[in-house]
């Protein structure tokens, strides 16, 4: 069972509201897209629904477990947190770095054990990366780099993915090939949370969104042109469906 739910989460940071009585929940085989202006709260509320701070009222919590009293390594192996514009500046091989996804299990110090190798390949795999295998990772682009840091968050298999913009800085086939991997993961029975400011791709691809706006939830179901409108104060309109839509933003 996968069950993760915030109940009335608000958080607080130097005495300013950023998220304010949040309710959410989502299981195994959803792909939840987070969608809402800069400032919104998107990437706390991300970080909060990972167990990487406490909220300052409410709870978050992991099939009817508060999440601040799960054991961090259980909890890292069963969620997996990408966050934003991720670095790294070591001169790490591109298959060390997604090795570090599995950390619970590696060695101390050595080379990488045969057993961890198909891991690796499949997560190289998927996102593009087989060529890139042995290439110091502060040589990669930084397309390259969000998609190693992808493949590093998925390794492990993890039950629950949470990711902070991960199309940010792909061209437009790797940010396809990205959403739709994620979506393909939940299809899997895994539960994914991304927040996208790509709304073409959270129209395609999410079962279900979650638009923020001030710090609240704005709306929460499908994506309207009337919630886009609502939350980003533009007027935009939806062609097609599912697979083939498309939003365009009007005025």
């Amino acid at each position: 069972m996968t069950f993760l739910m915030a109940e009335h989460v608000s958080v607080t940071r130097g005495g300013h509201p950023i998220l304010q009585d949040v309710c959410f929940e989502a299981g195994a085989g959803d792909f939840i897209a987070v969608i809402g202006p800069n400032g919104a709260g998107k990437s706390t509320l991300l970080s909060a629904l990972a167990g990487l701070i406490q909220p300052s009222k409410g709870d978050v919590s992991l099939d009817g477990i508060n999440l601040a009293r799960i054991p961090l390594k259980a909890l890292a192996q069963r969620r997996a947190y990408l966050p934003q514009n991720p670095i790294c500046e070591w001169p790490l091989s591109v298959e060390r770095l997604v090795a570090l996804g599995l950390t619970p299990q590696l060695p101390a110090f050595g080379g990488l054990p045969d057993a961890f190798e198909p891991a690796i390949t499949k997560a190289l795999q998927s996102c593009d990366l087989t060529d890139r295998r042995l290439q110091p990772v502060n040589t990669l682009s930084g397309g390259e780099l969000s998609r190693a840091m992808l493949a590093r968050a998925l390794v492990g298999e993890p039950e629950i993915l949470i990711v902070d913009e991960p199309v940010t800085g792909l061209d437009p086939r790797h940010a396809l090939d990205c959403a739709r991997r994620l979506a393909a993961y939940a299809a899997e029975g895994k539960l994914v949370i991304a927040s996208l400011h790509d709304l073409t791709l959270a129209a395609r691809f999410a079962h279900r969104i979650v638009a923020l706006k001030g710090g609240r939830v704005a709306g929460e179901g499908a994506l309207t042109s009337g919630l886009i409108g609502q939350v980003f104060d533009v007027e935009a309109h939806i062609y097609g469906a599912g697979a083939d839509a498309t939003v365009a933003i009007l005025r």
